[in-house]
Parts: structure tokens; sequence; C-alpha cells
């Protein structure tokens, strides 16, 4: 999977009871297609064993400086990132001072590659200064900070100090192995998801989307290295980690927050299904069933915003790059081709709303793509996750100028 197939991830790991997410940040790189070399600390021994992660990794666990001469040399020389999860107050301490007392400090002081630092700690030993002062002295040499999470703790308290989850540690290393982007630094704006238009208080017309293709346009733009904004609508979906996640509810709402990031972007991946329609007068309080006419029941609507036609003008006077999407029934291709011209896009991503496995509420897609020269490419049935770097693929090769620095 992308980024990581073949790629080579040091995985040091200090003594606190988080360690066991470890192992499964560890089973999660290796379902990615990394290959994981771990160190555990003197104190991380005592929390989990190095049988544990040799039987996932199918290679030794470190723990010595005396196991193998030069390992720790070797061990960060070849690694591609390095990853400290979970980092103790202790560690982060030795690690801001530069110590090189063992074998974990000694691999990542003695590694070139870019690293991780994922707090753990209980909420008073992460607020005190002395810890914010050695993070802000990690930060400041280039080690990127991961969390900590505001949650429970291990011994009965709450607050900040709770070891990221490994799915959200996961798309940080992706990022920092994404290096041959033309993305990074660039300010992407990705919508997802529905939108909901309110009948009365309790009730609202909305449509089938689940937000997973704008989802996965969002977390591969931002693990390029883009600043991304996600706007989306209310769903089921957990948002992904990394970009800058606004939420709304209606079409209106989601044209605002729209306006709002657009501001300073490059790149728009406008993938929500915006309604198309919205009641002309919502009800003020829940309507009975007593107020139909028998088995009849009218409701009056309007078209609601085109949020593309409304940004139109904007987008085309700052030169900002627009994918957009096209859902159909028929005619895709002849539709998704007028869809592209009247609405100012560069790219347009036409789907069925029909055919099985493709278009709302499935993992997969299939994308036939349409660019302003004329071109149609048909991009196979894939996971929507597959499908978003296929995208991000097309869209730097098409603009160049525009996402190269």
């Amino acid at each position: 999977m992308r980024p990581f197939d073949g790629r080579r991830v040091l995985l040091v790991v200090s003594g606190g009871i988080a360690a066991y997410k470890s192992a499964i940040l560890t089973r999660r790189l290796i379902e990615a297609g990394a290959g994981v070399e771990v160190i555990l600390t003197a104190a991380a021994e005592r929390f989990i064993g190095r049988v544990t992660f040799e039987g996932m990794t199918g290679r030794p666990a470190h723990a010595s400086l005396w196991d193998r001469p030069m390992a720790h040399l070797d061990l960060g020389l070849e690694a591609d990132v390095v990853v400290v999860a979970p980092a103790t107050a202790n560690l982060i301490s030795r690690l801001a001072a530069g110590a090189a007392d063992d074998l974990a400090t000694t691999a990542v002081l003695a590694s070139p590659a870019p690293v991780i630092v994922c707090p753990a700690m209980n909420t008073r030993m992460w607020e005190h200064p002395i810890t914010q002062a050695n993070v802000a002295r990690l930060a400041g040499v280039g080690y990127a900070i991961a969390g900590p999470a505001d949650g429970p703790l291990a011994e009965g308290e709450s607050g900040p100090g709770r070891l990221l989850e490994p799915e959200e540690i996961l798309p940080r290393i992706g990022r920092a192995l994404e290096t041959e982007t033309g993305l990074r630094g660039r300010k992407v704006v990705a919508t997802a998801g529905p939108t909901r238009a309110a009948l009365d208080p309790v009730r609202f017309i909305s449509n089938r989307s689940s937000g997973r293709m704008g989802f996965a346009l969002a977390a591969a733009a931002w693990r390029r290295g883009a600043e991304v904004t996600l706007i989306s609508g209310p769903g089921r979906m957990p948002r992904p980690a990394g970009p800058d996640a606004v939420e709304v509810e209606t079409s209106g709402e989601m044209l605002a927050a729209l306006e709002t990031a657009l501001t300073d972007a490059d790149i728009l991946l406008m993938a929500a299904a915006v309604g198309d329609f919205e009641p002309i007068d919502p009800a003020p309080s829940k309507i009975k069933k007593t107020n139909r006419t028998g088995n009849a029941f009218d409701l009056a609507l309007r078209t609601g915003p085109d949020l593309l036609m409304e940004t139109r003008t904007f987008r085309e006077r700052k030169g900002i790059f627009t994918l957009g999407f096209a859902l159909e029934t028929e005619d895709a291709v002849a539709r998704g081709r007028e869809k592209l011209e009247r609405k100012g896009m560069h790219l347009v991503a036409v789907n069925s709303a029909v055919e099985p496995g493709a278009g709302f509420e499935s993992r997969t897609n299939r994308i036939t793509l349409i660019d302003r020269n004329g071109r149609v490419e048909e991009l196979p049935l894939a996971q929507k996750t597959e499908l978003a770097d296929e995208l991000l693929d097309r869209i730097e090769a098409a603009c160049p100028a525009l996402v190269k620095k």
C-alpha cells in the first residue's frame, strides 16, 4: 500500500502501559507493506516482551547495545522513518538532552531518517513545564510530535496524555514516508458526505452519500504533504486523522465554509453530495400526520445552491485547480462533460449511481475521468482509497506548474 510498500520503519517502544498499542501499530504497518524493526527500552520489556514483536515481524527485537555489534548505528541508518511510540516523559527528556546511553536513544540520535514522537504519560507529567520544554526542543530540531490524545488514562484519571490510536499514528508515518510528491506545502480543500435540508425540526431531506470518497481524497492529499481542510456533511464515517475538519449540515453551511476555505487554496476536491433540493418553507414544529389530507402530502421544493457554480468566478480568478464528481444514472460521459464545462472544473470524475460496487455507500468505485481537453480515461473498479491516489496522480500530472514548488 502506498507509501508503505518496501519501506523500513524503526519502532522504538518505551516503558509505559500504552506499549500494547505499539504491537497493534506493528501489525498495521506490516499489513500496509512495511518492514518493521523494533527496539525496546529496558522498561518497555516489563510491559511487553520481545517475543510479541518477533512473532509479528519475523525479525529479532532489539533491547541492548550489546546484542549486536553496530546495531545502534545500522538500525537507524537503514530506517526510512523512526517512530517512538509510546514516548514516555523519561525517554522524551533523554532524547531532548541528546542522551545516548542505551540502544533506543543511540539509534534515534544516529538516524538521519525523520523521527515521529508519540507522547504517552499522565496528564500532570505532560503539562509540566519541563516536559513541554523538552517537547518544544524536539520539535525545534525537526522531530514530528504526534499527540497526545485527550481521554481516559490507565490510572483512572482523564485528560491529555493518552497515546494516539494506531489508526491515527499510521497516516502520520505515511506522511513522513511520502516524499515523492508535488502536493507538499500546497493548500487543498476537500468536501465530503451529504448535506441535509430540514422539513421540520425532526425530519430532513438528504441522500445516501457515506463520505468515503471525499475522506479518502482528503487523507491521501494530507499524507502527500498538503495542508488540507476537509469540509464534511453529517454521517457515520470517522473523520480521517490529519486534515483540519470543518463539520456542516446544510448546503448553505457548506457553501459558507467553502468560500472561507478557498481564500488561499490551490486545489479543490469537490466530492460532497450536496443536496439539489430543499423545502421552500420548512415547518417550525413537527409536522403531524393529522395535517395531511388522506394519504397525500404536498411538499414544495426549490433548488438549493450549486456550490461549484457559486464559487466558479472566484476559483477561475484565483486559478484554483478543481476536481469535481458527477453521479449519473444515464448518458454519464455526455453529462459529465457538460458539467465540467458549465461549472468550470479541470477534471470531472463520473460514476454510476446504479452500477453494483460503485457510487454511494460502497467501499469501491468505478470512475470515468474527463479533462478539459476532452480526454476520457476509464479507471477500473477499485477501493476508494486506491482511487484517491490515482486521482491525485492525475492532478499532479495535469498541473505541474501549480503543485510543484
